[in-house]
């Protein structure tokens, strides 16, 4: 029931769609973890300076920390828990990567860090230029994840262990 400072949210998360009841200044990683149990995003800084919370919304890579809940009415929230098959069992593609490629050192970056990866990905994908797009190539037309696009693309993401080499690598496997 909605009060004075909470209010009725419709989001789809991970494909469920939920109607919940939040407090009006609930950052959505605070939803994700207390209200529905789901642990994949971490809060990190938060600050949205580290990129362990991020999350795909509407398809687009998004600090869940910097985000009130209550202004993402009906948009559709994935998080690391919901890259996977749709019966559970298997792995997005950039999870098996970063599994090969041993991409994770301590872990605690790692969903926020693929969570990205796949967004950059779909980014690049869509002609979206970024700082280090060759100007010839910032056309509108798919961008070539190239080791410094990728480095570029992810550097709101920190991992504090220093896995980044085994990070591009296995974001290269992916975007080939």
């Amino acid at each position: 029931m909605a009060t004075a400072f909470h209010s009725e949210v419709r989001l789809t998360v991970n494909g469920t769609p939920r109607g919940l009841t939040v407090d009006h200044r609930s950052t959505l990683l605070d939803v994700l973890r207390e209200q529905i149990g789901l642990t994949g995003a971490k809060k990190g800084c938060d600050h949205g300076q580290c990129g362990a919370c991020t999350v795909l919304v509407d398809g687009r890579r998004a600090n869940s920390c910097l985000l009130l809940a209550v202004a993402l009415e009906d948009c559709d929230i994935t998080t690391v828990e919901g890259l996977g098959s749709v019966d559970g069992e298997g792995l997005h593609p950039l999870q098996e990567a970063f599994l090969d490629r041993d991409s994770y050192q301590c872990g605690y970056c790692t969903p926020g860090q693929i969570c990205s990866a796949v967004g950059a990905i779909a980014e690049a994908a869509a002609g979206h230029a970024s700082h280090v797009t060759e100007q010839a190539a910032a056309t509108g037309a798919p961008v070539a994840l190239t080791r410094d696009e990728i480095r570029e693309r992810l550097s709101g993401n920190l991992c504090r262990c220093g896995a980044y080499p085994h990070i591009v690598e296995a974001v290269e496997d992916v975007a080939r």
